[in-house]
C-alpha cells in the first residue's frame, strides 16, 4: 500500500465549491476575531507569570518575541495554503495535498494533541482565575476541587489541603462544548462580543496599570542561569519562546474553519495575518507591564495579571481584569474545541478515523459527534492537569505543524508551480525555510519530559495509522488480495513490535542508561534493542505478506473462470 498517497489540490478545491455539509457562515470580522479570541489569552493571562518565574525572567518579553517572530514565517506559509485549499482540517489537509497520507495522519495527530491539551491548558486558566474573582465578591470554592489532582494548596490559615479534581475547568468545558453543538454563527457571535470585551481589559491593564511599573523589576533584565538547562539565562529564554509559543496557535485555528468562511480565499490571508500582528504587539507590551509591577519570582500562579493588578492598586480594575480574563480564556476554550472537532471531523470523513464520527447533526449542521467526544476527552484531562504541563505539549504540538506546513508550502511550488493563488507568501524561499527552522530551534529548546510525552503520543498514532487507517482511507484498496485476518493481524502485531520496540530503545540511549548501565555496553544494549525491534517487526510483516500472496494464488486456482472475467 502506498501510505504518501496525496490529495489532489485541484480536486479538494472543487470540493470546496460543492461541500455544504457544514454552514458557510464567518465573513472577514468574525475570521479574524476568532484567530484573536484564540491567541490573547493563556499566552498573557497565565503563561506570562510562570515562564517568567521559571524560565526567562523580565526577558520573558524576549521570548514573546521571538515566539511572534517564529510565528509571523509560519502565518505567511498558512495563508497561503488557507487560501488554495480553503476545506476544514488546516494542516492536516495540507500536509494530505503535498506530503503524503502518512504525513497527513502525522500532523493530524499531532493537531488532535495541540487543541485537545490547548483547550485543556485554558481551562485549568479560567479556573484558577474564576476561584479568585469570586473569592473577591465573598463567594468561595473549596480548594480540594479547584485544582490538578494532587496539587498541594495553602489556605489563608496556612494550613494545606491536597487537590482532588478541578472542577470549574469541567464545567466550562461543558458549557463551550454545548454552544459549540448549538451552531457556528451562534458560536462566533458569542466570540466576537468576548474578544471586543478582553481586548478592552487588556488596554485598560496596560494603560491603568502603567503607573505602578517599577524599573527595578527589570533588573537582571536575563536573570544568570543556575546551572539548569532552560532556568534563567539564555536557554530560559528560549525555552520561555518554546513554551509562550502555544499563546500564538489562534492563526492556526483559523484556518480549521476555512470550510465555514464565506470568502475564504481573500479573507483567511487577511485574518491570520492580521489576528497575529494585533496580539503580538499586547503580549510584550502585557508580559513588560506586568513584569515591571512585580518581581518575577512572584508571579507562578495560575492568575499573574491579577496578581500584578493588585499590586498596582488599581482597586475596582483588578476585578474587572479578573472578569474580562474569564470571559477571555472562555473565548480560547471555544476556538480551541472548534478546530479540534474539526480536524476530527475531517480525518473521519477521510476515512482514517471511523466513520460514525463525520456525522453532521441534521439542525445545527455540526459535527456534534466530534465536539461532544473532544468535549468529554477534555474535560477529564482539565480535571487532573497543571497549566504547565499541558502547555508544553501544546507548544510542541504547534511547533511540528509550522515545520510540515513550511516545507509544505516549498513542495506544492515545486510540484504544482502552475496553481492560482490568491495569496502567495512573499520571498517563500527565504520565509518558509526560516519558518521551519525557527520552529524546529524552538522545538529543540523545549525539555525533554515534554519530547519523551510526544514521541509516546505519536508511537500510539502509527499504531492506529498502521492499524486501522490505512486499511479504510477512502484513498486506499478497501480490500488487499488475499488477505485474512490471521494475516492483518501479524502485519498490526509487527508495527506494534517495531514502534514500541524502537521506542523503548530511543528512552533507554535518551534517558534511562546513563542511570543503568553507562558507557560503551549501555550503547550496544540500546542499538541491539533496536535492530531487535526492526528484525522481529520485518519479519512478522514478511510472514503476513507471504500469507496475502499464497492465499490469493489458492483463490484464482479455485475460481480460474471469474478471475478471467
Amino acid at each position: 500500500m502506498n501510505v504518501f498517497r496525496r490529495k489532489s489540490v485541484t480536486q479538494l478545491q472543487a470540493d470546496a465549491l460543492t461541500d455544504d455539509r457544514l454552514k458557510r457562515a464567518l465573513g472577514a470580522t468574525n475570521l479574524t476575531a476568532l484567530g484573536i479570541g484564540a491567541i490573547i489569552g493563556t499566552g498573557i493571562f497565565v503563561l506570562t507569570g510562570t515562564v517568567a518565574a521559571q524560565n526567562a525572567g523580565p526577558a520573558v518579553i524576549l521570548s514573546f518575541v521571538l515566539a511572534g517572530v517564529a510565528s509571523i514565517f509560519a502565518a505567511l506559509c498558512y495563508s497561503e495554503f488557507a487560501s488554495l485549499v480553503p476545506m476544514a482540517g488546516s494542516a492536516y489537509t495540507y500536509g494530505y495535498a503535498t506530503l503524503g497520507e502518512l504525513f497527513a495522519w502525522i500532523i493530524g495527530w499531532d493537531l488532535v494533541l495541540e487543541y485537545a491539551l490547548g483547550a485543556v491548558t485554558v481551562s485549568i486558566g479560567w479556573s484558577g482565575y474564576v476561584v479568585s474573582f469570586l473569592r473577591d465578591i465573598g463567594i468561595h470554592i473549596p480548594a480540594q476541587i479547584s485544582a490538578a489532582r494532587g496539587t498541594l494548596i495553602t489556605l489563608a490559615d496556612g494550613t494545606q489541603v491536597t487537590a482532588i479534581f478541578n472542577l470549574p475547568a469541567v464545567i466550562i468545558i461543558a458549557i463551550v462544548t454545548l454552544l459549540l453543538v448549538i451552531g457556528i454563527r451562534e458560536s462566533a457571535t458569542v466570540n466576537n462580543v468576548i474578544v471586543f470585551v478582553k481586548v478592552a481589559v487588556v488596554l485598560l491593564f496596560i494603560i491603568g496599570a502603567a503607573h505602578a511599573v517599577n524599573p527595578a523589576n527589570w533588573h537582571p533584565f536575563i536573570p544568570p542561569n543556575t546551572g539548569v538547562r532552560g532556568h534563567f539565562g539564555w536557554s530560559g529564554v528560549m525555552q520561555g519562546a518554546g513554551i509562550v509559543f502555544f499563546a500564538y496557535i489562534g492563526f492556526d485555528a483559523v484556518s480549521t474553519a476555512a470550510q465555514e468562511a464565506k470568502n475564504p480565499q481573500r479573507d483567511m490571508p487577511i485574518s491570520i495575518i492580521g489576528s497575529l500582528l494585533v496580539c503580538t504587539v499586547l503580549y510584550i507590551a502585557v508580559s513588560a507591564v506586568a513584569t515591571g509591577i512585580v518581581p518575577y519570582l512572584q508571579l507562578d500562579v495560575p492568575d499573574p495579571i491579577a496578581v500584578a493588578a493588585d499590586h498596582a492598586g488599581v482597586g475596582w480594575m483588578a476585578s474587572l481584569i479578573k472578569l474580562g480574563a474569564i470571559a477571555g480564556l472562555s473565548s480560547v476554550i471555544l476556538v480551541m474545541l472548534l478546530g479540534q472537532s474539526r480536524i476530527f471531523w475531517t480525518m473521519a470523513d477521510d476515512g482514517l478515523l471511523p466513520k460514525f464520527v463525520s456525522r453532521i447533526h441534521p439542525k445545527f449542521r455540526t459535527p456534534w459527534i466530534t465536539t461532544i467526544v473532544t468535549g468529554i476527552v477534555v474535560a477529564c484531562f482539565a480535571a487532573v492537569f497543571t497549566v504547565r504541563e499541558a502547555g508544553s505539549l501544546v507548544s510542541i504540538g504547534t511547533l511540528l505543524a509550522f515545520v510540515i506546513v513550511s516545507i509544505g508550502v516549498l513542495v506544492l511550488r515545486l510540484r504544482e508551480p502552475e496553481l492560482p493563488r490568491t495569496f502567495k507568501t512573499p520571498a517563500v524561499w527565504f520565509v518558509a525555510p526560516l519558518g521551519a527552522l525557527s520552529a524546529l530551534a524552538l522545538m529543540i529548546s523545549l525539555p525533554w519530559l515534554t519530547w519523551e510525552r510526544l514521541i509516546y503520543w505519536f508511537a500510539f498514532g502509527i499504531v492506529i495509522y498502521f492499524g486501522y487507517s490505512v486499511y479504510n482511507s477512502k484513498l486506499g484498496p478497501r480490500k488487499i488480495p488475499g488477505e485474512t485476518a490471521w494475516s492483518r493481524a501479524l502485519k498490526i502485531a509487527g508495527v506494534i513490535w517495531i514502534v514500541f520496540g524502537s521506542l523503548g530503545s530511543i528512552l533507554w540511549l535518551a534517558r534511562y542508561r546513563t542511570d543503568y548501565i553507562p558507557g560503551p555496553l549501555g550503547i550496544v544494549i540500546g542499538a541491539a534493542g533496536f535492530v531487535l525491534a526492526w528484525s522481529l517487526g520485518a519479519l512478522l510483516n514478511l510472514v503476513a505478506q507471504v500469507s496475502d500472496h499464497t492465499h490469493a494464488r489458492h483463490l484464482m486456482m479455485e475460481t480460474p473462470g471469474e478471475s478471467g472475467k
